[in-house]
């Protein structure tokens, strides 16, 4: 995976690199002439993945590169000031989804009170023609955008049939196959995760949800306690429900089972929430590599113990639960 300004043009191309451009003037550099995808895409759950398929496929039709474009900070957490959503796929892990999907790119723009204030008309001339100069447009149903919110997909295709580029709209897609249960939504995932029922929101998906994060020192409690684990920080969003889960570990390649602690430590310090990873059957020093952690199964909830010794007899019990949830078959 490459930022867009790291490599001359036509090498890009060649390399079949990822692209990822931050606030682009002009259209980056290996995108140019863009299928853009173009949404929040947070979580990339079953209904982003028909609108990226779409995507995909107009692209191939048109010979063209393919993209999503994206925005930072959430335009929720911009209007509130705050943050506010519970981020299911902060930036490095969206790109990782994107890359292994087949996308060319991701074009990241800021969302700022400069980009708020663009009228609808104004997003298509200065977004999608002066900066990115796309050739096609794909987005879903409930896609809107410009000041209010005024932009609709039907305001898109006429932008569309006026400027010279496609538009495709994709509609709905329902979480079960028989239309009963209503439309995928980011938000499901979420109020799933905060229960921390991993399997449901695995579903939602369609796909196992993961964090990524690199590994940081701490104060290697776990080691003296018989459990030396790799221990991460999530993004600072995150609001997966405290407690202990059965983890696969993707590291190098390498795909790994464990149990992970999500929380604060009650038993000791109450400190900032922190991962903390045990992996099976593992020796090796993990310090500064970065792990894509899927979530499989749900064990307990956090709980404080009254010493080391009743946390470790529980420890012993979660190590045995997750190898049940993690068994072939």
């Amino acid at each position: 995976m490459r930022d867009a300004s790291d490599a001359p043009p036509a090498d890009r191309a060649a390399q079949g690199a990822f692209l990822v451009s931050h606030d682009p003037e002009t259209p980056p550099a290996g995108l140019q002439h863009c299928v853009a995808i173009i949404g929040n895409f947070d979580g990339i759950h079953r209904g982003h993945l028909a609108v990226i398929e779409r995507g995909l496929a107009l692209a191939r039709r048109l010979g063209r590169p393919c993209a999503v474009l994206t925005f930072e900070p959430h335009p929720a957490d911009f209007f509130a000031g705050r943050r506010v959503v519970f981020r299911l796929t902060p930036e490095p892990a969206k790109a990782l989804i994107l890359e292994r999907l087949g996308l060319d790119g991701m074009i990241v723009m800021r969302f700022d009170a400069e980009l708020a204030r663009l009228t609808a008309q104004e997003f298509v001339s200065e977004i999608l023609l002066r900066r990115l100069g796309v050739s096609g447009v794909v987005a879903g149903f409930d896609f809107h955008f410009g000041r209010s919110r005024k932009g609709t997909p039907a305001l898109l295709v006429e932008a569309g049939a006026q400027h010279g580029f496609a538009v495709e709209v994709v509609e709905k897609v329902r979480a079960d196959p028989a239309g009963s249960l209503e439309a995928v939504h980011s938000t499901a995932v979420r109020a799933a995760l905060e229960l921390g029922d991993v399997v449901e929101a695995s579903r939602l998906l369609g796909r196992p949800w993961f964090a990524l994060g690199r590994v940081e020192h701490g104060r290697k409690l776990g080691r003296e306690l018989g459990f030396p684990t790799a221990n991460l920080t999530l993004d600072p969003s995150c609001r997966l429900r405290y407690g202990i889960y059965a983890v696969r570990i993707l590291e190098g390649g390498v795909l790994r089972q464990g149990v992970a602690s999500y929380g604060r430590r009650p038993t000791f310090d109450n400190g900032p929430p922190l991962l903390e990873v045990f992996l099976f059957d593992f020796e090796g020093d993990l310090y500064g590599r970065t792990l894509e952690i899927e979530f499989s199964g749900w064990i307990r909830g956090e709980e404080k113990f009254a010493d080391a010794e009743a946390l470790v007899s529980r420890m012993r019990e979660d190590v045995e639960a997750a190898r049940r949830i993690l068994a072939p078959g």
